[in-house]
């Protein structure tokens, strides 16, 4: 059985989300959080400004946003462009690990939105009983 130092090394270390202390667990929060799903999402295939990316989600304050795309950044799944002008300019868009992991959760969005009936409707009849 190889070492897990071998494995980090070689670059064939696999997460296993069922373990309790694995690493892809803190991947799996990062990237299903509602802010990050929505961050994902938007930002798949283009690049966009901070206050663009606000509007374009609806509802997340600035420091959540921050947070989450900060988040995203050290996971690599976003890229943060930086302008040297007054006054500040930054762009994000996905890397392209990014907009794998954003195809990803777009499906459980689709997902979620088109059986938002069907979910609510079994929420009144499990509450009315």
């Amino acid at each position: 059985m190889p070492k897990l130092s071998d494995a980090v090394r070689t670059g064939k270390l696999v997460g296993n989300l069922q373990a309790q202390e694995c690493p892809s667990r803190d991947i799996l929060k990062h990237v299903t959080g509602r802010w990050a799903v929505l961050t994902l999402i938007a930002l798949q295939g283009r690049t966009i400004r901070f206050a663009a990316l606000r509007r374009t989600i609806g509802g997340v304050s600035d420091r959540m946003l921050t947070q989450t795309l900060q988040t995203l950044e050290a996971d690599g799944f976003v890229h943060r462009q930086a302008f040297k002008v007054v006054p500040p300019h930054v762009e994000y868009s996905l890397t392209p690990m990014g907009e794998e992991v954003a195809q990803h959760v777009r499906v459980l969005a689709d997902w979620i939105e088109d059986n938002t009936g069907a979910i609510l409707s079994t929420r009144k009849e499990i509450a009315a009983e």
